[in-house]
């Protein structure tokens, strides 16, 4: 799940011919529409055994109570990425009816084209956000035309995993909340043990635009309460928060406190004490590093604040991914689909399951309270803080040069400041003239 989250995402060309196996696939379903008073779905599911697998479930479910709509669930075809895959379906026309596993930024390029339906001008969009509780959770998810194309299946508010075994060594019995706790952790860590490193990630010499999400933007995020960075052609990044933040990872190099070069499971060994976890991390430690035990070894914490900044719900990247239905579809398709969307979001029973098969938060804000989610947090409880963070997750930014953009981030002011190259004030001019510029 890591690598697949954390995947390169290209510039993605539409494609110029069909492609024969997408073609097949859902061609037939918009043949065979409204046949007998029938409506045939194609969904195309994650390219992930237990996604497919779910929606094959409830799609079978939904049939038994609605015998005049079919769902077809197949997965997105990855080669050579699931994103090429959908463009080359809608260049080819012959794309799905609906699908999952699209993210904020992606969609930004799918909207400008005019491929998706804005799904809050389909009869139960509402009802679905409120059925669902998920008001809070969806409202950053409104794009800057003041549409919302998206419908979150699931989010994972990133959080940060602290070895807590290491600063209790050190003195320190929980997490550090702010940046002058985390600064005071990083020169004790190095007085102590000075062949260890607060934060062992050579990704933050790397420009690579994904990896903005699990570093500048978990920071930003929290140092902003949430502030968007990108309104539609326009930077609306706040200066101050930027900045502090730029400062912040310059008083970290000061302490020596990165390891910018390649170490395997610097976190596990304990070469490093801080880093970015997603859920998906927890269940590969199950199986590859079971002395990584929540509560001993390691604890969760949200982003580390600016010391003026209150640290109760405090915002955090959330690498997140939902459900579109494309344009292409006849008015018939797209009430099914809404119907069929209504139908698995009005019992929080099926965002239980979805949550026991893939590990997953359910975007809901009540995900931490509701009950039927209580048994499951209670045998799972490193899984917990993600549930009580769901609400303060933020999503990619909505523009469609969303890899050039975030390029420059690192480009002009992550990687130059790690490294002490630039001065943090001068690493966010050049950033924002960079960015500017792309828009």
């Amino acid at each position: 799940m890591k690598k697949k989250s954390k995947k390169v995402i290209s510039l993605l060309m539409a494609a110029t011919t069909a492609v024969s196996i997408l073609s097949g696939c859902s061609g037939e379903g918009k043949k065979n529409a409204d046949k007998n008073g029938e409506t045939t779905i194609e969904f195309w599911a994650a390219p992930n055994i237990t996604q497919q697998a779910y929606w094959k479930e409830m799609a079978k479910e939904f049939e038994k109570d609605n015998p005049k709509i079919k769902i077809n669930v197949s997965a997105i075809k990855e080669s050579p990425s699931s994103e090429a895959s959908i463009q080359s379906a809608i260049a080819g026309k012959s794309a799905p009816t609906m699908s999952e596993n699209i993210n904020r930024g992606f969609a930004a390029q799918l909207a400008e084209s005019k491929a998706l339906v804005p799904l809050n001008e389909l009869d139960g969009w509402e009802d679905i956000i409120t059925n669902r509780n998920m008001n809070e959770t969806v409202e950053p998810w409104k794009f800057s035309d003041g549409n919302q194309y998206v419908l979150p299946i699931y989010s994972n508010p990133m959080l940060f995993g602290w070895r807590l075994d290491i600063l209790k060594d050190l003195g320190i019995n929980e997490a550090p909340k702010t940046y002058s706790e985390m600064l005071d952790a990083a020169k004790k860590l190095k007085q102590k043990y000075p062949e260890k490193f607060v934060w062992a990630k050579p990704d933050l010499a790397d420009p690579t635009a994904w990896k903005r999400w699990f570093d500048f933007f978990m920071l930003y995020n929290a140092a902003s309460a949430g502030n968007n960075f990108i309104e539609g052609n326009k930077l609306v990044a706040d200066d101050n928060a930027g900045i502090k933040v730029l400062d912040f990872m310059d008083d970290l190099r000061k302490e020596d406190a990165y390891l910018l070069k390649t170490v395997t499971d610097p976190f596990e060994t304990g070469v490093g004490i801080f880093t970015d976890i997603g859920p998906w991390t927890l269940t590969y430690w199950e199986e590859k590093f079971p002395k990584m035990v929540y509560g001993e070894t390691f604890t969760l914490a949200p982003p580390p604040v600016p010391d003026e900044m209150s640290t109760e719900n405090v915002k955090t990247f959330a690498d997140t991914k939902g459900l579109v239905i494309y344009a292409s579809a006849t008015e018939e398709q797209k009430q099914a689909a809404m119907k069929f969307m209504s139908w698995v979001y009005s019992n929080p029973e099926h965002d239980l399951k979805w949550l026991e098969q893939t590990n997953l938060p359910p975007a809901r804000d009540d995900l931490a309270e509701n009950e039927a989610f209580t048994a499951f947090f209670s045998e799972n409880p490193a899984l917990q803080p993600y549930a009580d963070a769901v609400p303060n997750g933020i999503p990619s930014i909505d523009n469609p040069k969303y890899n050039e953009l975030q390029t420059f981030i690192g480009q002009h002011a992550v990687n130059p400041v790690v490294k002490g190259k630039i001065t943090p004030k001068n690493g966010w001019n050049d950033m924002k003239k960079a960015i500017e510029g792309g828009l």
